[in-house]
């Protein structure tokens, strides 16, 4: 269905793209992340005249405090700083332009589609290893870090999706990610949880993963393949097939795509081929926070 062309009146066109471009060139340029993330923040909250009174010395309420040291990322922490395989120097960039992604998020402005859909094309440009043009990445789109997302031209993310890629995630392009469906490049151990291993989880150019579904980590959605609502790929979805299920199984080929696609049968399990090696840093002491006995009855 042909979408209708939608745009703002003159005056905030204008305000908008002065904003983005600002924001856009101070990424860019020498400034520390984190100021510029803090000094965006304050500005989108309203909060600039009562950080200014907090910082000339007058006395503000502990809970002011808190809200206005929580605009600069260096004072936050998130799920994924805990990760002991992550590259530091990497991510220490990444945690930041994330923070400004997700407390952008929490304002009223995420909510203005032309204004947001243009924000957030800005921050990809910064935080994905590689951002294609025309993306439409719309509100609670989460991430475990950004950096290990590549992205091609025209890709859609709705609303509340997760991007795992503690491991590495490539989607291509005119991709449809669609709500609240959950995409994952790391697994965990099945005795010892706290075991993880990172996988390279790969979606195809005209993939669709829809509705509420699961893509686990390491398997490849082929070109043009659907993976149907609330449905789980356990293995790799060929090309042009219809996946359905818990675990997802090809039910069919998409209509017109018979002569080019694979039977319908079985779908491979080619997880291991991208599994990613990953160790932990020798500085790291390895501990199970869970405290558990993973040693099975009866063995010694």
């Amino acid at each position: 269905m042909t979408k209708r062309h939608v745009s703002l009146p003159l005056g905030a066109e204008e305000g908008l793209r002065e904003f983005i471009n600002e924001v856009d060139e101070r990424l860019a340029g020498p400034e520390d992340t984190c100021d510029v993330v803090k000094d965006v923040l304050i500005d989108l909250y309203g909060d600039r005249q009562a950080y200014e009174r907090w910082q000339s010395g007058e006395s503000v309420s502990p809970a002011t405090r808190v809200r206005l040291q929580g605009y600069d990322p260096c004072n936050s922490t998130l799920e994924s700083e805990y990760y002991a395989e992550k590259d530091e120097e990497t991510f220490e960039r990444s945690k930041h332009l994330q923070w400004l992604w997700r407390q952008f998020d929490a304002t009223p402005m995420a909510d203005n589609i032309e204004f947001a859909l243009r924000f957030r094309q800005m921050l990809a440009n910064h935080l994905f290893k590689e951002a294609g043009d025309g993306l439409r990445i719309f509100k609670g789109v989460t991430f475990s870090y950004g950096h290990n997302i590549s992205m091609g031209d025209n890709t859609v993310i709705h609303d509340n999706v997760h991007l795992d890629d503690r491991g590495r995630l490539s989607i291509g392009e005119r991709v449809s990610i669609s709500d609240d469906a959950h995409v994952y490049s790391h697994d965990h151990d099945i005795v010892d949880q706290t075991a993880v291993s990172n996988y390279h989880t790969i979606i195809e150019d005209d993939a669709r993963v829809t509705y509420d579904s699961l893509v686990r980590a390491g398997v490849r959605v082929g070109e043009n393949a659907v993976l149907a609502a609330k449905s789980v790929a356990q293995r790799d979805i060929p090309a042009h097939h219809i996946a359905a299920g818990t675990p997802a199984e090809s039910i069919s080929v998409k209509p017109g795509w018979e002569e080019v696609a694979k039977p319908v049968g079985e779908t491979p399990d080619n997880r291991e081929e991208r599994a990613i090696p990953s160790e932990v840093p020798d500085d790291i002491t390895v501990f199970d926070e869970f405290e558990r006995d993973l040693q099975p009855p009866g063995d010694e």
